[in-house]
């Protein structure tokens, strides 16, 4: 990985001494690229794609001022520029990102600019392996429940940096921030630091998880005595990346008493040491879903003692009471001829689909692969033991699953495309059955991103009940 860039903090104001390069035109680098355009700086755009797509974007930042290049990326200029601005999904090997370190250069992400353009806004930062979305989702929902001029951002969708082209900034943000982003953020200071858990992920960029781990470490990096952390009271790994961590540490738990934790015995969510919701009463399925309310409610009540309050407590709790499953994670899409249809895709490592396959309580047709990401796939072999029928193997892992779950369960290596796949599935499938998508993969053989996967599955999904009504 490179190593984090020399920054000033969030607060010292921006300071663009000269052209600012950002690498990178999908979400988060054109966001970031359009709003320091219309700031004034001098921006050279470049990404090594092409494409209808990236032809808009760049006409499109072509018209604040910006200096926009698809195809290719001019290497000289980036390592002349003041500040280089990488996207996430830019690999740290990548010829542009190298051409700035080899010269100097401080390499950034989008976040990092966001925070110093907005050094008010106060924001609970939440990160993990698994849970993150949801956790951020609940908790953003909960700051705007308790009157909280908030907004959702980061990874989850809507890049932080955009905020800063509000014309009345945020009060609140909560932001979901995922290794690649922690790495590129080098103030990060949030009101709350939220670490869902750990487990080995995107181990095809990282060269081993201790680097990936490295990466999620850096959310501490700022700490101080007068910080706030949330994590995970139920996972060693967690435990130990917070051992010696400066600040409060607040524990959520499934398995015993903590800050936030799920008493069984009783069948309720207990937060601060007092009850918040009944299970019955919380919609979304799976005991990871209890652990995201639990851990998104503490971070919010911890977050300003006005959220810890009888009333907003109970509008913490009428937030749970209407949660609904995010699209793509576990996701039901349709049910036909008695078969239930899943959409998981956001499943894109070992650990999630595990989380997923915990969850199911009907035989599963598992749709599993697309571009392999360095995990063995023999550590799903217990679960899908318990409740997969047959594993459908497609893109380009698919010689690697069949390889690792050979004698385990019945696999068949799909070698048409993904709606060959999703066929397939629907002939294994009986009634009483379900078809679960929750790949274990990233999607980056066949799709743009784990949302247009699972669009995918969802429009086959219902074209199949269509037909079959």
């Amino acid at each position: 990985m490179r190593p984090a860039a020399g920054v000033p903090p969030a607060g010292k104001g921006p300071a663009f001494d000269g052209e600012v390069a950002v690498v990178g035109l999908a979400r988060s680098g054109r966001a970031a690229a359009r709003v320091l355009a219309t700031r004034d700086v001098a921006v050279y755009a470049s990404d090594g794609g092409s494409g209808a797509a990236l032809e808009a974007v760049a006409k499109e930042l072509a018209a604040l001022g910006a200096s926009v290049e698809v195809g290719r990326h001019d290497l000289a200029r980036i390592a002349r520029a003041s500040l280089v601005v990488a996207s996430p999904g830019v690999p740290p090997t990548a010829p542009p990102i190298r051409a700035a370190l080899d010269a100097g250069i401080p390499v950034v992400g989008e976040v990092e600019i966001a925070l110093r353009l907005l050094p008010a806004l106060r924001y609970i930062a939440i990160t993990g392996t698994n849970g993150k979305t949801t956790t951020t989702a609940l908790a953003g929902a909960m700051l705007e429940a308790l009157g909280c001029d908030a907004a959702t951002v980061g990874n989850i969708g809507m890049p932080v940096i955009e905020l800063a082209l509000e014309a009345d900034p945020r009060e609140w943000a909560a932001i979901e921030l995922s290794s690649f982003q922690l790495h590129d953020t080098p103030s990060v200071a949030p009101v709350v630091g939220v670490l869902t858990n750990l487990s080995p992920n995107h181990l095809d960029r990282y060269d081993s998880v201790e680097a990936y781990y490295g990466d999620k470490q850096r959310l501490f990096r700022n700490a101080t005595l007068a910080s706030t952390w949330v994590a995970n009271q139920d996972d060693p790994a967690v435990r130990a990346m917070l051992d010696g961590v400066a600040g409060g540490q607040h524990w959520f738990s499934l398995d015993g008493e903590a800050d936030a934790w799920y008493d069984r015995s009783n069948d309720q969510l207990v937060v601060l040491g007092d009850p918040l919701i009944a299970r019955a009463d919380l919609p979304m399925l799976g005991d990871h879903n209890v652990a995201n309310a639990l851990t998104a409610a503490l971070a919010v009540m911890l977050a300003d003692e006005r959220h810890r309050t009888a009333p907003a407590r109970e509008r913490i709790a009428g937030v749970l009471r209407t949660a609904a499953p995010l699209a793509h994670r576990n996701e039901p899409v349709a049910e036909t001829g008695g078969v239930a249809w899943i959409n998981d895709s956001k499943s894109t490592n070992i650990a999630s689909t595990l989380v997923a396959l915990r969850g199911m309580t009907r035989p599963t047709v598992l749709l599993l692969g697309g571009r392999h990401k360095g995990e063995p796939y023999t550590d799903l072999v217990p679960e899908l033991q318990r409740t997969v029928r047959h594993v459908v193997a497609y893109g380009e892992a698919a010689g690697l699953i069949a390889g690792d779950l050979e004698g385990a369960v019945p696999v068949e290596v799909m070698r048409g495309g993904f709606d060959a796949a999703v066929e397939r599935a629907r002939t294994l499938a009986s009634p009483g059955d379900a078809v679960l998508l929750s790949p274990a993969c990233s999607s980056y053989d066949m799709f743009a991103n784990y949302e247009e996967r699972g669009a995918a599955f969802r429009q086959l999904a219902r074209r199949v009940t269509a037909v079959e009504r």
